[in-house]
């Protein structure tokens, strides 16, 4: 890395993929340049500006990251090293041959030292520079249960997070503070409790500032640094939004997407076996053992190939009815989600007609009980024909304003307040969990629900299992 004091080279460490006998980790980072500020303030390397400090690079994270040198990637069990894996390639490894449901740690060497380890700094929010954090990785994940077992499943949802967190003004720092909050109370859900993946609702990277998250730069803001703690150790499976494509913004940041989220190497194995649909689009199943089988279906709007929605696209819509077909190998819970909800009361986004329409028919066939969604930035809940739907759109903005379609919505409860989703199964029941922070004894904070007619109610939504 650059000796030159002017320049820091912070890395970061990756837990991209877990499946029951296998693990994909990653390696980069990012480069900062030395401000002029009293403190010595550090500002981040715009990609565009990378080859100015780090010769021959247009890349520093994410499958397509140029490689930083030769890479060992060591994986532990109880103290024992069972996995191996070099690479000088690229910047990450696929580790193999695991066993399912155990605990595993793992370290990085590149080119003979050791990637990450030792203290770290971390983003400031109110000197709004890089520090020193007095905080050290810890590289452990567990392996998913296998496929025929039923063990609890605990995972968490993040919806709509992709402001980021370099604030620039008032409205930015209050965004900021958000999202830094709830990045918090996801890390002390992973710290307390064995939450075995995160899975997004979209709108994964957008930012408040500047940029769109068509740049590595851009992704430090918004998922990197964010969740830095998390998502060295927890897998983290996206779905696309409005703000990461063009629906909303002039750049499609698909591309990008992609490569930070490795989505070809982690799906495109599963096309030919029917448990990936793509190009366009992110269409995916993933099962965690024999209790859940999580959707992903790709709610963007379609005009770039001719449809209302990507999931009207023929090849698209025929993987959706033969991934929700109810013969043979049918897990426990069955779980669609996606950006856009079917039901949604507002106060900015309603139903989603094209959904209620031709994927809801299918969710009710295939004895769907629960869907996650995003894009309106609230919480709310709805039951429709014994499916509940949950939107989660709030752990980067909140729209504070009270929707005005319940009726349509079939609304239940709703909240106005920030919050990510810890979600828990058995083989009796599904509890939803929403939780907003992290209380003063360390225990997780859930919001408070109300009623369409203003009552009052606790959570979590509690779903039996049928």
């Amino acid at each position: 890395m650059p000796p030159s004091a002017e320049i820091h080279f912070e890395p970061f460490l990756h837990l991209v993929d877990v499946g029951a006998e296998e693990a994909l980790i990653a390696w980069g980072g990012f480069y900062f340049r030395r401000g002029d500020s009293p403190y010595g303030e550090w500002r981040i390397v715009d990609d565009e500006e990378l080859r100015e400090v780090a010769e021959g690079r247009t890349g520093t994270v994410g499958f397509s990251s140029e490689s930083y040198g030769e890479a060992v990637v060591e994986v532990e069990r109880d103290g024992e090293t069972v996995a191996v894996v070099e690479t000088a390639d690229h910047n990450h490894a696929w580790v193999r041959g695991l066993e399912p449901a155990m605990e595993y740690r793992y370290r990085v060497r590149v080119n003979g030292e050791p990637w990450a380890e030792g203290d770290l700094l971390d983003w400031d929010l109110d000197r709004h520079t890089l520090l020193p954090s007095g905080r050290r990785y810890e590289n452990r994940f567990r392996t998913f249960p296998a496929a025929t077992t039923r063990d609890p499943v605990r995972f968490a949802v993040l919806g709509d997070f992709g402001v980021g967190i370099l604030a620039v003004d008032a409205k930015t720092e209050k965004t900021a503070r958000h999202q830094t909050r709830l990045a918090r109370a996801l890390e002390r859900a992973c710290d307390t409790s064995d939450v075995l993946l995160v899975l997004t609702t979209g709108d994964n990277v957008y930012l408040d500032t500047t940029g769109s998250g068509n740049e590595d730069d851009d992704w430090y803001a918004s998922f990197y640094e964010p969740y830095r703690y998390v998502i060295n150790r927890v897998p983290v499976f996206p779905t696309f939004g409005n703000h990461d494509a063009e629906d909303t913004e002039s750049s499609d940041d698909r591309d990008q997407l992609a490569d930070n989220f490795f989505l070809e190497q982690r799906f495109a194995p599963g096309v030919e076996a029917g448990r990936a649909s793509l190009e366009p689009g992110l269409f995916y199943c993933l099962r965690v053992g024999a209790q859940a089988e999580l959707i992903c279906i790709d709610t963007s709007l379609g005009k770039e190939i001719g449809r209302e929605h990507f999931f009207d696209d023929p090849a698209h819509a025929e993987w959706v009815r033969r991934a929700l077909h109810t013969d043979g190998d049918k897990p426990r819970w069955r779980i669609p989600f996606s950006h856009h909800p079917p039901f949604c009361a507002g106060p900015e986004h309603g139903n989603t007609t094209g959904m209620i329409e031709r994927l809801v028919p299918l969710f009710e066939g295939a004895g769907v009980q629960l869907v996650l969604s995003g894009h309106e930035h609230n919480f709310q809940h709805s039951r429709v024909d014994g499916i509940d739907y949950v939107v989660s759109g709030a752990a980067g903005k909140l729209r504070s304003e009270p929707p005005t379609g319940f009726e349509a919505a079939h609304t239940r409860v709703w909240a106005a307040a920030g919050h990510i989703l810890v979600v828990d199964l058995d083989d009796e029941r599904a509890l939803v969990h929403p939780v907003q922070g992290v209380a003063k004894d360390g225990a997780l904070e859930e919001i408070e629900l109300t009623s369409p007619g203003g009552e009052r109610l606790g959570a979590p939504i509690e779903i039996a299992a049928r």
